[in-house]
Parts: C-alpha cells; structure tokens; sequence
C-alpha cells in the first residue's frame, strides 16, 4: 500500500505472468477451496462487543495507523475516537468512515495487529482472511493485506494485498505481492518493476460494494494462494524473501493517484470479521 520508511521498493505487484520473477508451476484450480479441518484458528475479531484500538499502542489488539508511521493515499488516517468516528460497531458489524473535516480534508481509518516494536498479533504462515462489504463510488480505495513485522535492520520485507480495490472499477480488484529491499543493491535488475502488472479477478458489477464477500490468502513455505469466497482464484510460489511474521491491516483510503473529487462524502466500508488460522501441527 505504501513504501516503508528506508526500504526500496523492487517487485512492485503480483504479476499474471508470475514465472517472470517468483515461477509458477502448479495448476490452477478455481474449484479449490479451504481445507478448515487442518486449520486451527489463532486470531479472531468478530467486532461483536468492542474494538480495542488505540493510535499507536500498546496494549491494544489494533493500532490505527502503519506500523511504521507512513500513511498513504489522500485521507489522513485518524485517531480513533470508538462510536464516534472512524470506528463504529453495530450488529457485530464494523463501519470504517471516510469523510471530509470540518476544514475540508478527508479523513478515514485504518487497522494495524502490531505496533512498531511487533507487540501484536503476527504470524508467517497460515490461512488470513476477512468478510467485507466495499465502497462504492470512484476514489474509494479499501484494502487488506499483510506486512512483515517492521525490522529495518532485516534484508528484506514482504507486503501481501489480499485485496486491493479501486471504486473507479467496480467488476474487478487485485491482488498484489511486494517486496521492499533495505539495501537497494540487493534487488538485482533495475528494470524488474517494469515487467509486471497487477493480477486483476474480475467480479460482476458492484458484486463487492452490493453484498459481503470473503477475501483470503494461503500463505505457505512454497505457495501463496489468493481466495475469493473460498475459491482459488491466483497462486504463485511465495518469494524467498518472506522469512518474517506478518501482520494484518485493513484501511478505507482514498485515491492511489485517482481522483476523489468525486468519491461519496462519507464513505463507508463494512467489515464483518477477520480471521486467521494455522496448519494443524506446525
């Protein structure tokens, strides 16, 4: 979502073409679908009672900005004030608030499980998955993903977009892997970046913003494989340089270089909860 602060950024998106840089090699298979007796659960939030977040921590299951203080977009990333704005819970449902100020500036949320010292919920490997409803309109930008505990003194970091959805295109959203190099020369070919593109799964119009939809990634030793309602839609082989536990963001932001001028004030994204699991035996 964002460049971290001292990292250079090399692998700038999953790529439909992945042999390009990761390799893929296994078939695939749309009909596949989760496999929840050889998961064992490891962090649940149902936003049923309250939501425990604070703006940087600690002590809190959420923080409500990057773990590494580097907001993105054109909506500042509030401090939370519960019931209030940006958070609000209703039904064991949560409402993430995107709105313009009383000077004029949007404002909106964001969910991080671990603060910049890694206290939190992370972990490396395993099955990540959320229940939202999006935004509709152009400008909207919701997302989650996954990030590399902060460790500028690591090789590298690993950024995983299970979502990624753009309101100015309402049949389709992305996935995306990143991979941030702390020592540019460790990145190889220059040009890498300029091979790839986004993998794009195309949906039915306004499917996304009209209903809840799950969005979940398999996150293994050798493969990362995307889900869409619990079937398969993209894999490709994990980059060698996920070595790290992950944490787990969600964020309504706004624009990524399109305009907002007209995105709906406010703008709402509706999250019903977020789940992760492990392998049974690791």
């Amino acid at each position: 979502m964002s460049q971290w602060s001292g990292l250079k950024i090399v692998c700038l998106n999953l790529v439909m073409v992945s042999a390009l840089v990761f390799g893929s090699d296994r078939a695939f298979d749309q009909s596949s679908e989760i496999d929840f007796s050889k998961l064992q659960m490891t962090f649940r939030e149902d936003f049923d009672d309250t939501l425990s977040v604070s703006p940087w921590g600690p002590n809190t299951r959420w923080i409500a900005h990057t773990p590494w203080a580097g907001d993105f977009g054109d909506a500042a990333f509030a401090d939370p004030r519960l019931g209030v704005f940006p958070f609000t819970l209703e039904g064991g449902i949560l409402r993430i608030e995107a709105r313009k100020n009383d000077k004029g500036k949007w404002e909106s949320g964001l969910l991080a499980s671990a603060d910049s010292s890694g206290r939190g919920f992370s972990q490396q490997y395993g099955y990540f998955e959320m229940r939202a409803k999006l935004p509709k309109g152009p400008g909207v930008w919701p997302a989650f993903w996954l990030g590399s505990i902060v460790d500028k003194t690591a090789p590298a970091s690993v950024e995983i977009d299970v979502l990624e959805f753009y309101g100015h295109s309402p049949a389709a959203y992305q996935n995306n892997i990143i991979v941030y190099y702390t020592n540019p020369a460790d990145a190889g070919a220059s040009d890498v970046d300029k091979k790839l593109l986004p993998h794009e799964v195309k949906v039915a119009p306004d499917q996304l913003s009209n209903d809840f939809n799950t969005y979940g990634a398999m996150v293994t030793k050798e493969w990362i494989t995307f889900y869409l309602n619990r079937h398969e839609v993209f894999h490709i082989k994990t980059p060698k340089e996920h070595r790290r536990p992950l944490h787990v963001l969600l964020n309504l932001a706004l624009g990524s270089g399109w305009p907002i001028d007209r995105t709906p004030n406010p703008s709402f994204m509706y999250v019903d909860y977020v789940h992760v699991y492990k392998m049974i035996g690791e």
